[in-house]
């Protein structure tokens, strides 16, 4: 990771960890940098995505005055989710793309995502020159001159292409099926419900009432038991939860059970094999993965690989190998075929297809994994690398490791985005979950 940037951009409290002039040299930096490449064939063309957050509108605005001033033309498709800005960028021909968003951080944090022009999260070199020059490193950039300075454009034609795009990879009719959708008053209020409704769907929204500060609040993908109570009280067929910039996707069957990504990645993968759809039988998964889900997956004979922790990862395995499935348990879900990134709308038609296709509940399909109990602690330490090397700690993880033997198992990582060492233990119980995780969470204190 790099002094800002990190797995999902440069993310952080607003003003505090990441500030609006943070925002003025990134697009300082990208608008010559892109200009550079053009070799004055034309200018650079930059695409912004925002999510609900009351700050969003004025890191945008911090943005386009750094892309404009170095002579670079900003596009802004404006209240948008994160793989909408992936699939314009590649479908496009822009230069670059960027989403202002936190995902599923709370209101008062934001991040810059940067998005290259195959739609792939931005290259570390890159990220690396706009820390530089953030530093202070590289000396001051050039201000465009006169006619050289370049405008603003509003591109909200764009997202519509986006859901134009997502509703034509549906095949079959959602008409009759009680759906509910919870917005997490972020970035999906403006596009799920209207790609659900147009193939027929009778659609229940909660938390498309985005004020600013209430994304992620109590709502969405990481606080699923409100759309599991929703979906039991209307008793709807099916309910998918997004996150802040929906790139994310967690389901809830018609009985209220949670679906997590590891169950959508079995789901999918065991119908896509039978489609013959799954490219060398491969799913591609993250350490982070349920044993259980491995257990499903080899009872089904699908093989699996295991990445690093964050989509990115799991999206750099799947284009090196042409897999066409990949994802995490956290819900980015990525099917390569159509896109680049986690992309949580597209995640839920395509579980939608698997019901459709197979003509059964979403509980019929998920009950073939049995999933581990499973705890994860995030701990809140001053030196991440240092709490991981400490000597006790070390010892702990050793021991929990050869009490769980083929019963379990402990992972102990530090996040790519917050101040924390997250403690994750599987194991036959969830008092043994429990008893493990402290073991080791309470010595790093």
């Amino acid at each position: 990771m790099g002094r800002y940037f990190g797995t999902d951009g440069f993310r952080g409290e607003v003003n505090e960890v990441l500030r609006v002039d943070h925002a003025y040299k990134i697009g300082r930096y990208l608008g010559w940098y892109y200009n550079q490449k053009k070799n004055d064939s034309g200018r650079a063309r930059i695409v912004i995505g925002k999510d609900t957050r009351r700050s969003s509108y004025m890191f945008e605005d911090a943005l386009c005055a750094g892309i404009t001033a170095s002579g670079a033309n900003a596009y802004l498709l404006h209240v948008t989710t994160t793989p909408s800005v992936s699939y314009i960028v590649r479908t496009e021909d822009f230069d670059c793309g960027i989403m202002i968003s936190a995902s599923h951080n709370p209101f008062y944090d934001n991040g810059i995502k940067l998005i290259n022009a195959k739609g792939h999260k931005m290259d570390v070199e890159v990220e690396a020159e706009i820390e530089d020059y953030i530093d202070g490193v590289i000396e001051e950039l050039p201000l465009a001159k006169r006619d050289k300075v370049g405008r603003t454009v509003s591109y909200i034609e764009g997202r519509n292409r986006y859901m134009g795009y997502l509703i034509s990879l549906i095949r079959h009719s959602f008409e009759n099926m009680r759906i509910g959708l919870d917005c997490s008053n972020g970035s999906a209020f403006s596009i799920a419900k209207a790609v659900f409704n147009s193939v027929g769907a009778k659609t229940y929204v909660i938390n498309d009432n985005p004020d600013g500060t209430n994304i992620n609040r109590e709502a969405g993908s990481t606080n699923i038991k409100i759309l599991q109570d929703y979906v039991q009280k209307n008793k709807l067929d099916v309910g998918f939860a997004y996150d802040g910039d929906a790139d994310r996707c967690i389901a809830v069957d018609e009985e209220g059970n949670v679906v997590d990504g590891d169950l959508i990645l079995y789901i999918c993968g065991k119908y896509l094999k039978e489609k013959e759809r799954l490219n060398d039988d491969v799913v591609v998964t993250t350490i982070m993965s349920n044993i259980g889900l491995y257990k499903a997956f080899d009872k089904a004979e699908i093989k699996y690989v295991k990445t690093a922790v964050g989509d990115k990862y799991v999206y750099e395995e799947m284009a090196k190998n042409d897999y066409s499935l990949g994802g995490e348990q956290s819900g980015h879900i990525i099917f390569s075929k159509h896109a680049t990134t986690g992309d949580g709308i597209l995640t839920s038609l395509m579980v939608m297809e698997v019901m459709l296709g197979t003509k059964k509940r979403l509980s019929e399909l998920s009950k073939e994994v049995s999933i581990f109990p499973q705890l994860l602690r995030n701990v809140q330490v001053k030196d991440k690398k240092a709490a991981l090397e400490a000597p006790d700690v070390i010892e702990a993880i050793d021991k929990v490791t050869k009490i769980l033997g083929e019963d379990g198992r402990i992972l102990v990582r530090e996040s790519g985005t917050e101040p924390v060492v997250r403690v994750m233990v599987e194991a036959k119980t969830d008092e043994l979950c429990k008893k493990y995780v402290d073991m080791v969470a309470d010595i790093m204190h």
